[in-house]
């Protein structure tokens, strides 16, 4: 018996993969997001570490998405309002330092050596809405 070869994908060599999982997009609280909101997240998710929140704010969604700044706002406070982000840091601004932006931990990743918390799973039980 030979060896087995091990498979590469061609995906894997241009600096990683993102991946969500199918219940999550199968869920009540996914499908009542906006669009807006759906195109935050893997942005979000592109600057997920295990071991530290995710450092992202309005202005860089705003290029991203692209979108207006209320509208890269109104996505930011959907995803937490139903259970996808929570805010982990608040940001602050002075100019004569450096200005710090939001942190937000990702509820359907694991974060500091513990299990996903998939706060996002609450909004799919009867009788729960998703409000801004």
């Amino acid at each position: 018996m030979g060896r087995s070869k091990k498979h590469s994908l061609p995906f894997d060599k241009r600096g990683g993969v993102l991946v969500t999982q199918r219940v999550l997009l199968a869920s009540k609280a996914w499908g009542q997001l906006s669009s807006q909101a759906k195109c935050l997240m893997p942005l979000l998710q592109s600057h997920w570490r295990h071991d530290k929140p995710v450092a992202y704010g309005v202005r860089e969604a705003m290029q991203r998405i692209p979108c207006a700044k209320g509208t890269a706002a109104k996505a930011f406070k959907q995803l937490q309002s139903s259970g996808f982000i929570v805010m982990v840091d608040e940001s602050w601004f002075d100019s004569r330092t450096k200005s710090k932006t939001r942190t937000w931990r990702l509820t359907w990743l694991p974060w500091q050596g513990k299990s996903p918390t998939n706060e996002w799973e609450k909004l799919s039980q009867p009788g729960q809405k998703c409000t801004l």
